[in-house]
């Protein structure tokens, strides 16, 4: 392709699209048919970034740009191009249909990138990086990694106590996971006497438990900054029936800081996880269970569901008068994540009109 003269750049319209990498970035652009106009490989650093913006608008008006992994090494171009008024569209990687016809290379998949984009097929407005919603997600990837480490060094705990000497699992067994804990932080083995197996449970039996107690005061202390933010991000949410910080937490940041990318209430359902997926043929008319969307907001959702019955008067009578009706209490926990859904949309929604007034 020759190259494009200013007078003739000024008036194309051209889409680009962008392979993502953790060093480098491949672009390619196409003109409003769909011709590559062409491809090039740059840095994924600011310079790069400026770099492969001016390359991209030397070929015409660069209307949008569709890139793959926004939320991971695209964030600083996806970040770049908004701030140049540049639409930027969140593209799923090629199907493997089509990388079994066309190959797999980079500037075969920026090319694909920029084709979706053009097309707006599989596409998504990705979730913007630079509020005090992003600010939630980084706090609570501390607190998952805490949670989850301290839950695995209580599991080995208990395994160890399961093969330790008779004497050390008799005075284990049978006590509170807290006063569990403190018993074994407090032991006091002979760290000469390594090399004998009673002495070497105690010291790893110490190890884990001190570890244990350790991330419970990272958790306490992350939950500290979690629960004042949440608040102030979205008061209303955290008030509601059922539903705490953390599981705010998580769907404020399922939902990201943009909530205008979720076109409706479905659409965030869609995304949760919760909306049935239509599965008939033919005179057959039903719907199948949604194994989709953020895993981590169906959870939040499901503890939920949980927490009404006991408090909620209307979500005791719903599940009474479901139960009556033959559903199962899976399939009316199901429907309740639905409609819970649909409140927490609602809520979320609400919140970003008030504060716009």
């Amino acid at each position: 392709m020759p190259p494009i003269t200013p007078d003739v750049a000024s008036i194309i319209e051209v889409t680009g699209g962008v392979d993502t990498h953790l060093d480098t970035h491949t672009a390619a652009v196409l003109d409003p048919i769909g011709r590559v106009l062409g491809t090039q490989q740059f840095p994924a650093t600011a310079a790069g970034y400026a770099a492969l913006l001016a390359w991209m608008r030397g070929f015409g008006r660069l209307q949008r740009a569709g890139i793959e992994g926004t939320g991971a090494y695209g964030t600083g171009l996806a970040r770049r191009l908004r701030d140049e008024r540049v639409a930027v569209i969140e593209v799923d990687r090629p199907d493997r249909k089509t990388r079994r016809f066309q190959g797999k290379s980079d500037p075969i998949d920026a090319i694909q990138a920029a084709k979706t984009a053009l097309a707006h097929e599989r596409t998504s407005i990705p979730k913007q990086r630079d509020g005090s919603v992003e600010a939630l997600r980084n706090l609570r990837v501390a607190r998952r990694s805490a949670v989850d480490q301290r839950a695995d060094a209580q599991r080995q705990i208990k395994t160890l106590i399961v093969t330790a000497p008779d004497d050390l699992r008799a005075q284990l067994r049978g006590l509170a996971v807290k006063q569990l804990i403190s018993t074994c932080a407090n032991l006091r083995p002979d760290r000469t006497d390594a090399a004998t197996p009673g002495t070497a449970a105690k010291i790893a039996l110490r190890s884990l438990a001190r570890r244990h107690q350790q991330l419970a005061v990272e958790i306490a202390d992350l939950d500290e900054l979690l629960e004042p933010l949440v608040a102030a991000i979205n008061p209303t949410l955290v008030a509601v029936n059922g539903v705490g910080a953390d599981t705010a937490g998580q769907l404020l940041v399922t939902a990201g800081e943009n909530h205008g990318r979720l076109t409706s209430e479905a659409a965030f359902a869609m995304l949760c996880g919760v909306a049935p997926i239509p599965a008939s043929s033919g005179k057959t008319n039903r719907h199948r269970l949604n194994r989709g969307g953020d895993r981590q907001a169906n959870k939040a959702l499901y503890r939920v569901v949980l927490c009404r019955p006991r408090w909620d008067p209307r979500t005791r009578a719903y599940m009474e008068r479901r139960t009556k009706d033959g559903l199962s209490k899976k399939e009316i926990i199901r429907c309740l994540k639905r409609y819970v859904a649909r409140e927490i949309y609602q809520l979320i929604t609400t919140n970003d009109l008030e504060l716009a007034a």
